[in-house]
């Protein structure tokens, strides 16, 4: 590799191969640095794709379960933990294997190792299969993505799981507990339930998925008290002590101990900006860690730019390859800005939450007023015919104009049925744009165009005229 490079990308995750491959398509020289044999980064190695592997097979399972209700009877299911472990991996490595040939195809050079900055124009790679090296840039964009946090007071044991190491999928017989009621530990807690496991979730606030709309989260909470052993709020962890063959856990408020056969601890994650070398730029990071960047990604250090979870919330694939993009185009010289009116979460719990844009409580806390409209899946014929009538779709709506501010959805394929909504937010429709757009029946996909009839008190399917 030539000593020098137009542009290095330091982190080969989905906004750091985002931004690479962007880049060469744009005709620069470009060098991407990442401790993995191919891009991919946690989200491809340790996260999004290995979790939603495992939560298929959770639903698959579910699903087995639920169709004795419709008369077919399947028994209960043969679980062979390290074939369904093998093909989780198989799913990393095809899809990981495949950014390696990407790259390739597109000349962008590769680098394993780990990058450290020298100053604004040079960096080390640490670990290079050649030894360590140094290479001159002309700009560089930092996307080395985040970590779990840990909890102090908790032992260091196999026993104890983050969000990684959990996906590894050792034991999952006996009891676990589940610390934190987010995205992370839910849909990792489901899938332990599903394979067999006895979960607790344990959350400090009084409600499961902190800071998401109560209306989508209401139908999850009522299926987890079904599916997950325990759920207790407002609750916290005293203390964790290793015990012969498991983990005695004691909660505030609790004289007696309870054990586990091991605990996982999601309660959020914060960005790699250690040891970066950060400290021999102008590159400057807030109390929390994340790095302070412009609407064009540029850090106070001219030369060097950074992405996705690196520069904070919310911590998303997408949201870090499009960042990626337009830190690319700015180098480039394009006038661009990262600016998006709505960005899209998906929690793969089952049902499935999905929402962009404003919540009616985000509204409510910025004094913000506005109009909501709700359509109960108990009125679709799809959700009926699916089993599964506990979901509704949510707009909330700019009064007056009825310009669709946000989106929210509770049920089987949520996060599928998003993107309608973002592009709503995006284009600036109304809920007339809505329910004048024809949609294919029956789907739940018209969910979203009955939402917008029930604005106006016109719904077919719900009997909710609108006050005058």
């Amino acid at each position: 590799m030539a000593d020098k490079t137009q542009l290095v990308i330091v982190g080969a995750g989905p906004g750091g191969y985002a931004a690479a491959f962007h880049a060469a398509d744009l005709g620069l020289d470009v060098a991407l640095v990442d401790p993995e044999a191919n891009p991919g980064g946690v989200c491809l190695y340790r996260g999004c794709i290995p979790s939603k592997a495992l939560l298929h097979a959770a639903s698959v399972i579910h699903d087995a379960r639920a169709a004795a209700e419709l008369g077919l009877h399947f028994g209960d299911p043969a679980i062979d933990i390290g074939k369904l472990r093998a093909w989780k991996n198989g799913v990393v490595a095809k899809l990981t294997g495949g950014l390696g040939q990407l790259t390739r195809q597109r000349k962008v050079r590769y680098v394993q190792g780990r990058a450290r900055l020298l100053d604004a124009s040079t960096l080390e790679i640490e670990g290079a299969p050649d030894g360590t090296r140094r290479l001159a840039f002309g700009h560089a964009i930092l996307a080395t993505g985040s970590r779990p946090f840990e909890l102090a007071g908790f032992p260091r044991s196999p026993r104890v799981l983050d969000s990684t190491s959990a996906l590894d999928l050792g034991d999952v017989s006996g009891r676990m507990l589940v610390v934190g009621g987010g995205y992370i530990g839910l849909e990792l807690g489901s899938v332990y339930a599903a394979l067999g496991c006895r979960v607790t979730v344990v959350e400090m606030l009084p409600g499961l998925l902190p800071g998401v709309d109560r209306d989508l989260v209401r139908p999850l909470a009522k299926r987890l008290e079904v599916d997950l052993e325990c759920v207790r709020l407002e609750t916290r962890v005293a203390e964790v002590e290793e015990r012969g063959a498991g983990l005695s856990v004691r909660f505030d408020g609790q004289a007696e101990a309870e054990t586990f056969d091991r605990v996982l601890v999601a309660v959020g994650r914060g960005p790699n900006s250690e040891r970066l070398g950060l400290e021999a730029t102008r590159v400057r990071v807030d109390e929390r860690g994340f790095v302070l960047v412009d609407a064009q990604l540029r850090t106070e250090e001219p030369t060097i730019s950074a992405i996705g979870d690196l520069v904070g919330q919310p911590m998303l694939a997408h949201k870090a390859s499009h960042e990626g993009r337009t830190a690319v185009e700015a180098i480039a010289g394009h006038k661009v800005a990262f600016e998006p009116a709505a960005i899209p979460a998906v929690v793969f719990t089952d049902p499935e939450i999905a929402w962009c844009g404003w919540t009616e409580d985000e509204a409510k806390a910025r004094g913000r007023a506005v109009e909501v409209a709700r359509f109960p899946w108990a009125a679709s014929g799809r959700a009926l015919t699916l089993g599964r009538d506990d979901g509704l779709t949510k707009l909330v709506l700019e009064p007056g104009t009825g310009r669709v501010l946000g989106v929210g959805i509770v049920g089987p394929g949520a996060g599928e049925l998003i993107a309608e909504g973002v592009l709503a937010v995006e284009m600036g429709a109304t809920a007339r744009d809505l329910a004048l757009t024809i949609h294919p029946h029956p789907t739940l996909s018209e969910t979203v165009m009955e939402a917008a009839e029930v604005f106006f008190g016109q719904s077919t399917h719900v009997f909710r005229p609108k006050r005058r």
